[in-house]
């Protein structure tokens, strides 16, 4: 098997940690293992967000945080364990991720459930024809 990338924290960028957390199912994730004190294996994330993610899909969010430098992957058997890499980053950009994973954290609790968005009040525009 090949070695998995990551990159030194001297090389994470702002714009690559803004990349791969744009994506609301990677930032679920990282979430969830920032939030965590032990490592998670990929299919802990199966199930998250109220949708399933096929496992092939999985790995490809897992590779853009890995190689965004948010996560350290290692693989045990034939699984993966995910750590985060929060306590680097935060050194090399104080504050930055505890802001990000906090703003979601918001974000997720006014989110109405089931993905319904609130009913739409007809403006006069509407009614013209």
């Amino acid at each position: 098997m090949r070695p998995l990338f990551h990159p030194s924290v001297q090389d994470v960028t702002v714009e690559a940690i803004l990349h791969a957390l744009s994506d609301p199912v990677r930032v679920a994730i990282y979430a969830k293992i920032v939030g965590s004190d032990c490592s998670h294996n990929c299919s802990n994330f199966l199930n998250i967000s109220e949708k399933t993610i096929p496992k092939s899909t999985l790995s490809l969010h897992f590779k853009a945080l890995r190689e965004a430098g948010l996560i350290r992957c290692e693989r045990r058997g034939v699984e993966m364990h995910n750590t985060s890499r929060c306590p680097e980053v935060d050194q090399r950009f104080p504050g930055l991720i505890a802001t990000i994973v906090n703003a979601h954290r918001v974000q997720s609790e006014q989110k109405p459930r089931g993905g319904k968005r609130g009913k739409r009040t007809p403006t006069a525009s509407d009614t013209k024809g």
